[in-house]
């Protein structure tokens, strides 16, 4: 190597340090690339093939940050072969609150067993956890490739997720995301979308309802409908495999209005809907836009939709496949199941089987003072080099 890779809580330090806060919001929107710069620098001192590869800007989108995908394959000099193993995480971070953190967010802190970082739990620490099991792996003994995937854009719209499956490019047949799961192996998590509705009417002096129409009070119908359908949803959906069995539709927010005596002209709903894996995104989105628009036929007032967030499909591995059987018994739990989004719906798509698998805890993710506690990451280091040397060292 022409230089050493720092060691691991060194690499800890630079990611935390690197700020890539991903936001549907400009004001908190930020590259990646000085991450994907620091793992691609380690990667290829290790002697992986690295490819950066740019994130299309999505369409509608007011980010002016140029996002960045890492695809990262260590062979063997074999080639890429038809097995292997893709090793999976996101580069961005949510936003923060500076204010409610006890130590600056952009520095490591070691104290009381725990490493304190923004990002630090979802998910910047499985890097350096990876590359110190990829650094002690005999190069020679591979049948298969071994691939670091690092994704732009998980917290916010998943363009980095969309733009790999888009690429179209063959990686490993099997593949963990080292998302935080406690070191529970997840098969299935639940499909999410986040919608907008925005209805219009007309502002007029209260002391005559004839002199407007009420965007407010077309909202209370809508709302009305809506929580019937959740009902109606919950009666005809039910997997007993998540601790909350059914869909859930929450009422998020509500604006509308500026005076008590003047008739209500806008008013904004906005909705988050966690779906079973068998509910189909865009007929769940078709039906929720039809039942408004039926709610309000007739009243004059006219309605608007926006997806706040385009969505992210359930996601389910065949309990039975290999990388599943194989996480279960490196780690010594049986995989379950979880209420948050992941990127592995996409790496499905493309092929792979794929668990998520990581040595944080969900608790502490998107939180102030955000946290990993250190005694996590030796069994993560024996799960990953185990699960390594199964799928690409092991000849078939």
């Amino acid at each position: 190597m022409s230089k050493q890779i720092p060691e691991m809580l060194e690499s800890f330090s630079q990611l935390v340090a690197a700020p890539s806060v991903s936001s549907t919001d400009p004001q908190w929107d930020q590259s990646n690339r000085v991450v994907v710069d620091l793992l691609a620098g380690w990667l290829e001192d290790i002697g992986f093939k690295v490819e950066v590869m740019p994130v299309p800007v999505e369409p509608g989108s007011s980010s002016s940050e140029e996002k960045f995908n890492l695809i990262a394959c260590l062979d063997g000099g074999r080639g890429q072969g038809e097995g292997g193993l893709v090793l999976s995480g996101h580069t961005d971070t949510v936003p923060f609150s500076a204010d409610s953190w006890h130590q600056d967010p952009f520095k490591l802190t070691e104290k009381e067993g725990r490493i304190h970082g923004l990002g630090i739990c979802d998910m910047k620490s499985f890097f350096p956890i990876v590359m110190e099991v990829a650094q002690q792996l005999n190069v020679r003994e591979m049948q298969q490739p071994l691939y670091v995937l690092a994704t732009a854009d998980e917290e916010s719209t998943m363009s980095g997720a969309r733009a790999l499956a888009a690429y179209g490019k063959s990686l490993g047949r099997h593949a963990l995301i080292g998302e935080p799961t406690g070191l529970m192996p997840v098969y299935m998590h639940k499909g999410i979308l986040m919608e907008s509705i925005k209805i219009k009417g007309q502002a007029g002096h209260s002391s005559d309802p004839a002199l407007g129409n009420s965007a407010l009070e077309g909202m209370h119908s809508v709302i009305s409908a809506i929580l019937q359908w959740r009902e109606e949803l919950q009666k005809q959906f039910q997997d007993e495999r998540f601790f909350v069995p059914e869909p859930t539709i929450n009422l998020g927010t509500i604006h509308g209005g500026d005076n008590p005596n003047r008739i209500c002209a806008d008013c904004e709903l906005t909705l988050d809907l966690r779906l079973l894996p068998e509910m189909e995104l865009d007929r769940i989105r078709t039906d929720l836009r039809t039942l408004v628009s039926e709610a309000i036929a007739g009243s004059g007032l006219s309605v608007e939709y926006e997806s706040v967030f385009d969505g992210i499909p359930g996601f389910e591995t065949d309990k039975n496949a290999e990388v599943i059987q194989i996480a279960e018994k490196l780690s010594g739990r049986e995989s379950g199941t979880v209420a948050f989004g992941t990127e592995g719906p996409y790496l499905n798509a493309m092929g792979m089987d794929t668990v998520i698998l990581g040595p944080g805890d969900i608790d502490q993710a998107h939180q102030a003072n955000e946290y990993l506690s250190l005694d996590r990451i030796p069994p993560m280091l024996e799960i990953l080099t185990n699960m390594v040397g199964h799928f690409c060292v092991r000849s078939d």
